[in-house]
């Protein structure tokens, strides 16, 4: 959700945390000191998650970004543009739990229409980019999430809802609001991207085995 931030909701200031001070440790660990500027995604991502942990919404504020700038020494326009270049990364407040809908072609061959369908009707949400009244989920359209075999895709925060329908992505809404997260993963009755039902290939290695 890489939409232009309305200056009201910014923060005046932004410090990192311990625990995101112990990421950042590792992540800058992994760069020559001259290269540390290719941090600047993981640092970017660990600002919205410390959002996330103590405010509820995930999102980087421009006065983080400006921290991150600081920290990396280069030019705050250059983090601006990875900010809101990238999807992953959201730059204004959103929604307790962020639903992204996966509605590239296999996904929207599968049904994403009626999972986008029920999204609206569980939250209240009219539009792509809207947040609930309550506060609690904000929808987004997003492009293919690379798991194309278990279409369709409803990603809720980091975790990956697939094969869903419209009753399973009510019900999934439903366990969030009630402050459960369901297990993540497929909604049918299949392991990982297996094919569903289980196994369709044969057992043996030959058909000689058999004889």
């Amino acid at each position: 959700m890489n939409a232009a931030w309305t200056p009201a909701e910014q923060p005046d200031s932004f410090v990192f945390d311990s625990a995101s001070e112990e990421e950042i440790k590792g992540v800058l660990s992994k760069y020559p000191q001259e290269r540390k500027a290719s941090a600047v995604m993981p640092l970017l991502y660990i600002a919205q998650r410390q959002m996330g942990r103590l405010t509820g919404s995930a999102w980087v504020p421009v006065v983080a970004m400006d921290v991150i700038a600081q920290r990396l020494d280069m030019a705050a326009i250059r983090v601006y543009e990875v900010a809101s270049f990238y999807t992953m990364f959201n730059t204004r407040p959103i929604g307790r739990y962020h639903l992204q809908v996966c509605t590239t072609t296999p996904c929207w061959l599968r049904g994403s229409d009626d999972v986008v369908e029920a999204c609206q009707k569980a939250t209240g949400i009219q539009h792509f980019g809207e947040t609930s009244a309550d506060g609690l989920f904000t929808m987004t359209e997003v492009e293919c999430l690379g798991a194309c075999a278990n279409a369709p895709i409803l990603q809720v925060d980091d975790d990956f809802y697939e094969d869903m329908t419209a009753q399973s992505t009510a019900a999934v809404i439903a366990e969030l609001r009630a402050g459960r997260r369901p297990t993540p993963g497929p909604s049918v009755n299949r392991s990982v991207s297996a094919p569903a039902g289980g196994r369709k290939t044969l057992l043996s290695s030959s058909t000689a085995e058999k004889e």
